[in-house]
């Protein structure tokens, strides 16, 4: 039996009906057509079906969507400006090749946005640690590390953190 779900995703208020078994994954995809979000393992083991729920990094193949009532989810596509201009990590990732095929690059992307909204500074351990559920089978990860430093001076700019001269 359907249920009303309400909920903030990408800055927009959202009430859908949903089914109890659904998860937020199959929300997203299957009915929301927010496909940026990838369906890799469905067990919570490749990242690539990571979203942000109030800030904090989710696999939202495991997250049931009846426990989204009155959140905020941020998906992939909810990062660009609505004129189209890309969040600072979504140009790093692209500028330093941390995209390849570009299949993990939604859920490593939303996963260092979380990292990079707690801590704008981050050490190579830390992403490291950030990016342990994420999977990528094509660049090697030096790459995707690299998107992220280079991202993370915009983010210490916008957090007033200082940047080395």
């Amino acid at each position: 039996m359907k249920k009303v779900v309400s909920f903030i995703l990408n800055g927009d208020q959202v009430e859908i009906e949903a089914e109890p078994h659904w998860t937020l994954l199959h929300l997203l995809r299957e009915h929301l057509e927010l496909t940026g979000t990838k369906s890799g393992c469905e067990a919570g083991e490749c990242g690539a079906c990571t979203v942000m729920i109030n800030g904090k990094a989710v696999n939202s193949c495991l997250f049931p969507v009846m426990e989204i009532e009155g959140a905020e989810i941020t998906t992939i596509e909810g990062l660009a400006r609505p004129s189209g201009e890309l969040d600072p990590l979504q140009k790093a990732f692209v500028e330093q090749g941390g995209v390849q095929c570009g299949f993990c690059s939604p859920g490593m992307v939303m996963s260092a946005k979380s990292l990079l909204g707690e801590n704008p500074d981050p050490t190579e351990d830390e992403i490291r640690h950030a990016l342990a559920g994420n999977f990528c089978r094509c660049t090697g990860y030096i790459q995707i590390i690299d998107s992220i430093k280079a991202a993370s001076h915009a983010y210490k700019e916008k957090a007033g953190v200082p940047t080395e001269v």
